[in-house]
């Protein structure tokens, strides 16, 4: 795992600058460094050495000198690629996937990304043409942005790594604050940096001549087949044992996540790694480590880890808010980043569960009550006249069902976060910032790129494309990254999706909770059936609590009455909401977690904004 960054100028590079950018993204990559300069393109880049650790070095060139690559991620059929490659004529000098890449570009061009079966990231220079191609993998696993100031195009794997060249302009990007309320992560394919925007999954762009061109050569599309459901879930075991073996492969040793969930659980069993890892909080509700720990007995496996305090937790904001690059509102965050800690000081990488809950419907709002599906095929006329009548009733059981079921999933669906509706964050925030973007406009196009679908599948699809990477695999990312770990995700791989995609959606739901049945299903072969039946909890962080403590209420309170704050929000409804907190009459931490990120995010990023000192992480 390595990370890059770089910029394509009229004028010459200056090494100087360069050398600057990369430093600032030394945690992705501190084992070598590499740079690249030309008349117009200079690249530098951090590698993390996991394969083929004598001759992988980046930038990497062609045989003949005229093209360069930097590249981020591993390609699990590397070695089948470059059989192909060398039928083909092609001579390798290395024994890494980097030089696979070079060479399957240079013969398939952008048909190569479709062969390819791992996570990606890369940009590919050429000297005569002076062109510059990126790309990133399917799933949007690795990171790639760009942007254009003046006659300056940048590229990188962080944000943070443009910030050292005098033609950035780093300008708050205000039309992401309200959306970013709602969603809890930046949902724009323009970042909250202005003018800097995030190469979309699935995507690839060419840049020549100060023109930027963009085009996808993947589409995630759903395919129910009829299957039996044990013959199902015995090519669910089959495809993710499989995908499991190909994400071992690695020149160091690779380890394992665990939380007592079932998806880490089964890449754990599957993988039977020597080490793996575990955190939570002392406080009941809050602390999975025991369930890990009584697993691994079981399997016979190590297990290390440590327990969260609160201090630790407050502590380590400023720096995740650092790493992440845009405001991070996902309290998991936390928990991730001193798991991704405790790990590295063993290892370089670890296996992960991320991707199961999309591609195998393990989320409860997925969730619908046979009741409900069946009220939802009569005309929708119809339930919206029955749903006026309701409203106009004293309350009744079942008036809730009734307005409910008359809305379209379009219309109460924005994936897993909804902290802010429209109206409420038009009230907390400041009228500058307020804009006529609601979060509707968000998610209308995947919602009408599927428009025929079930509303399980429509909530699949919509989580696919914003939640899993603008959420969950940028914090996977960004505090594995931090630390210099490299996370691998074996079920979002691209046959185990062959296999997801086919699932009907009548398949994926059993009785009133139980999520992701098929996988669970598969699991009774691998683990016990404890850990088969066992409801997701995800990272659980006891901040709901804690905001009710003198101290904590204390904390945020100061943040929010902070002068900056005002420029973006009503600090006497903020308060209003902690005060609500505290006295137990409404759980508003989520709200306030949400907007107390994104103030500690300005002040690590504008901190000349705020009357504070600059923000140095300690690593």
């Amino acid at each position: 795992m390595c990370g890059y960054t770089g910029f394509v100028s009229r004028a010459v590079p200056d090494e100087t600058v360069l050398h600057a950018m990369g430093d600032s993204i030394r945690h992705r990559g501190p084992d070598e460094e590499g740079y690249f300069l030309d008349e117009h393109c200079a690249m530098a880049h951090r590698r993390l050495s996991i394969i083929d650790l004598s001759t992988g070095q980046q930038p990497m060139y062609s045989a003949d000198g005229r093209y360069v690559i930097s590249y981020n991620g591993e390609a699990y059929n590397f070695q089948e690629l470059r059989e192909e490659l060398k039928a083909a004529g092609y001579t390798f000098v290395t024994s890494c996937d980097t030089e696979v890449i070079l060479y399957g570009y240079l013969h398939w061009g952008p048909e190569l990304m479709k062969r390819l079966r791992g996570m990606f990231s890369f940009v590919i220079w050429d000297k005569e043409k002076q062109e510059l191609f990126g790309a990133r993998d399917p799933f949007g696993i690795k990171p790639l942005y760009y942007a254009t100031m003046g006659d300056v195009f940048f590229f990188g794997s962080e944000i943070k790594s443009f910030l050292p060249h005098p033609n950035f302009r780093k300008e708050l990007n205000g039309d992401a604050l309200k959306l970013y309320l709602t969603f809890q992560y930046s949902a724009l394919n323009e970042t909250f940096f202005k003018g800097v925007y995030r190469l979309l999954p699935g995507h690839y762009f060419i840049y020549r001549a100060g023109r930027t061109e963009l085009a996808s050569y993947h589409v995630f599309t759903f395919d129910p087949q009829p299957m039996p459901l044990k013959q199902r879930a015995e090519q669910i075991r089959q495809v993710v044992a499989e995908s499991v073996e190909a994400h071992q492969l690695s020149d160091v040793e690779v380890g394992a996540f665990l939380s007592g969930g079932i998806d880490s659980s089964v890449i754990t069993a599957l993988s039977r790694p020597d080490k793996t890892y575990s955190v939570g909080f002392d406080r009941d509700g809050f602390n999975e480590t025991h369930e890990a720990e009584a697993l691994c007995k079981k399997l016979k496996l190590n297990n290390t880890s440590r327990i969260i305090t609160p201090e630790e937790f407050f502590n380590a904001l400023p720096a995740i808010q650092y790493y992440a690059d845009e405001p991070n509102a996902n309290l998991s965050t936390v928990p991730l980043y001193f798991l991704s800690e405790l790990a590295a000081k063993d290892l370089k990488v670890v296996l992960s569960g991320e991707g199961a809950d999309e591609l195998f419907a393990g989320y409860i709002t997925y969730h619908t009550t046979r009741l409900y599906r069946t009220y939802r095929k009569l005309p929708l006329f119809l339930r919206r006249a029955v749903a006026g009548w309701a409203a106009k009733r004293s309350y009744f059981h079942g008036q809730g069902f009734l307005t409910s079921a008359a809305k379209g999933v379009e219309e109460t669906f924005a994936g897993q976060a909804f902290i802010f509706d429209n109206e409420e964050a038009d009230r907390v925030l400041q009228p500058a910032y307020r804009g006529s973007l609601t979060w509707q406009d968000v998610t209308r196009p995947y919602f009408d790129a599927i428009a025929d679908a079930d509303d399980l599948t429509k909530k699949q699809y919509l989580d696919l494309h914003l939640w899993q990477p603008l959420d969950i695999l940028r914090k996977a990312d960004r505090m594995t990254m931090a630390h210099s770990l490299e996370l691998r995700v074996p079920y979002l791989d691209r046959e185990v999706w062959a296999v997801a995609r086919a699932i009907p959606s009548s398949q994926k739901m059993r009785g009133k909770s139980t999520t992701k049945y098929p996988l669970r299903v598969a699991a009774e072969a691998i683990l016990p059936d404890e850990w088969v039946k066992r409801p997701k909890k995800g990272f659980p962080v006891p901040f709901i609590a804690w905001l009710r403590e003198d101290k904590y209420y204390t904390w945020a309170k100061n943040l929010i009455q902070q002068p900056y704050t005002a420029q973006f929000f009503d600090q006497k409804y903020l308060l209003h909401l902690l005060d609500l907190h505290r006295s137990g009459t409404v759980k508003t931490h989520r709200k306030l977690y949400t907007v107390l990120s994104f103030l500690i995010w300005y002040q690590v990023y504008f901190p000349e904004c705020c009357g504070a000192e600059p923000f140095h992480p300690d690593h």
